[in-house]
């Protein structure tokens, strides 16, 4: 299992994901699961997968061959015109592993399943960022939802739903997405340290941080214990409960 999160800010776009993989409990690794493209000053390209590792990895294969040596019908995503084409290539190439390597039926369809959060901006137009289905379609981020998670979300959601602000500063989210990462990590053996994050500051036609959160990095450790004992004191401060 994985967990990773694409939100947007006015200033930009963030990104992290966690890099835990595993094929049960006593075969645990890690593996990066956040790839990014940048042409500097033209275009910048970042994704995120979960699902079925060596469909993920087949994905991030082609779509970096062709970046180098474009296919006749299969355009590169370093020359596609807007985001919106990118994340039409993203789900085609998706599509074109799933089945490619699936038989028959749902079921098989959905042993080799993936999804995949994409973001970033080319010049002239605004950042944007999209969720890629499986089966290639996809949606995009908007005002009223303005984040996406995928792989193990459930755990994670309600601290960025209750936090998120579009006005935010990136080391603000870079600490609202540690809290949602650390109850995801804490409720679930599948997701785990270290963590990927990458920043992009709108217009900047650049990556602005692109960092490593280590299991041993102070500041998770505080964020990590800091928040569990912040979550006492608020239970505490409740109004008391009295049965009639």
């Amino acid at each position: 299992m994985t967990y990773c999160v694409g939100m947007r800010l006015d200033t930009g776009l963030i990104f992290m994901s966690d890099t835990r993989t595993n094929a049960g409990v006593d075969n645990i690794s890690t593996v990066k699961k956040m790839h990014t493209w940048a042409v500097p000053g033209e275009r910048v390209i970042v994704i995120m997968t979960a699902g079925n590792l060596a469909t993920t990895q087949s994905v991030i294969s082609l779509l970096d061959e062709r970046s180098k040596a474009p296919e006749e019908r299969k355009p590169s995503i370093l020359e596609a015109p807007s985001m919106f084409q990118v994340a039409r290539e993203v789900g085609r190439t998706l599509k074109e592993v799933i089945g490619a390597n699936a038989t028959t039926g749902m079921e098989a369809d959905g042993a080799f399943g993936a999804t995949m959060i994409i973001g970033g901006q080319i010049k002239g137009s605004e950042p944007r960022l999209f969720l890629v289905y499986p089966e290639g379609n996809f949606i995009e981020a908007s005002d009223d939802t303005p984040f996406f998670q995928i792989g193990e979300a459930k755990y994670g959601k309600p601290i960025i739903v209750r936090a998120h602000d579009p006005a935010m500063r990136f080391e603000d989210a870079v600490k609202l997405l540690m809290v949602s990462f650390d109850s995801t990590i804490k409720s679930n053996l599948s997701v785990g340290l270290p963590l990927d994050y990458v920043t992009y500051t709108g217009d900047s036609l650049a990556i602005t941080h692109e960092e490593r959160i280590e299991a041993d990095d102070p500041y998770f450790q505080m964020v990590s214990n800091g928040w569990g004992e912040a979550l006492k004191v608020a239970f505490d401060q409740l109004p008391e409960f009295k049965f009639d």
